[in-house]
């Protein structure tokens, strides 16, 4: 069974490598607001509709993917038999306006939807930069791929967080900063060895961390106590590879793996990502 479910793995990632291409190039005829809104309350782009119906297209055509769900749907797409998948089509889609940096996020789970962390299987993500690389991980371990037409090339076997973080980004209005998040703040910014890194995608800063070493807070809010990112389709998979990498994940108490919400595919969290000693310091300073 673990040989099946590695091979259903290696498959969604190929075809979300695949996809990748698609997406990037739809990119230019697709950065209008699209009238409709996702299932958040966000006002989708053009972008965000082609991204994700390409993706359920490819991901639910899948044998062995039985469930395909998305930011940009209300439910869960009953798409089969077998593992389900969870994605974040175009994540900091409003960086098409200004041309900054986005990508694509993708949790395979081998539960139905809404799944816990401990049940996920792998993990990914697709970054839109100067180049198109993807983060992959699955089976304890991480690697890094160029995706070069629609194919992964592996670029870094076994990604490693570094030990000396080096870059922080921290996301979000700071007057709706809880206090104690903020004086944790001040405090990273006052470290001269750490650099601030903030692009409003997440994946894009999340990949600075995993580069560079560090730290990304997407944290709770005075008027948003569970905090804006999605559980499902970004708290998880980005925790589960942060925590593969050697790094840590937290919502500001406890890993966010361990996070349980399952009465709504939609639900939130707060998000901190990075090195294991910077989390150990934002829970104390957060406790």
């Amino acid at each position: 069974m673990a040989d099946e479910t590695n091979e259903i793995v290696e498959a969604v990632f190929e075809a979300v490598a695949e996809a990748a291409p698609e997406i990037r190039a739809g990119l230019p005829s697709r950065r209008l607001k699209s009238g409709s809104e996702n299932p958040s309350g966000e006002t989708q782009m053009a972008a965000d509709v082609f991204a994700d119906d390409l993706l359920q297209t490819r991901l639910g055509g899948i044998d062995g993917v039985g469930e395909y769900a998305s930011e940009e749907r209300e439910d869960v797409d009953d798409v089969g038999s077998g593992l389900s998948v969870t994605v974040d089509p175009l994540d900091g889609s409003s960086n098409l306006k200004p041309n900054n940096t986005m990508g694509t996020i993708v949790g395979i789970y081998d539960e139905p939807l809404p799944a816990t962390g401990d049940h996920l299987v792998g993990a990914s993500y697709v970054l839109f930069g100067p180049v198109s690389t993807m983060m992959c991980a699955a089976e304890g371990v991480v690697h890094e791929y160029i995706v070069d037409n629609g194919v992964r090339n592996l670029v870094t076997e076994d990604v490693r967080l570094p030990d000396d973080p080096s870059v922080y980004g921290f996301g979000g209005r700071v007057p709706e900063w809880f206090p104690d998040f903020e004086a944790f703040a001040r405090e990273v910014e006052q470290d001269a060895s750490m650099k601030l890194r903030y692009g409003g995608a997440m994946i894009g800063d999340v990949n600075q961390v995993l580069t560079y070493g560090g730290i990304f807070s997407y944290p709770a809010f005075t008027n948003a106590p569970e905090g804006k990112l999605r559980l499902q389709y970004e708290g998880y998979p980005c925790a589960y590879i942060m925590e593969t990498a050697g790094g840590a994940s937290s919502d500001g108490s406890q890993s966010i793996l361990d996070v349980v919400k399952t009465d709504d595919i939609h639900a939130r969290v707060p998000v901190h990502l990075g090195n294991r000693e910077l989390i150990d310091r934002l829970e104390a300073a957060l406790d």
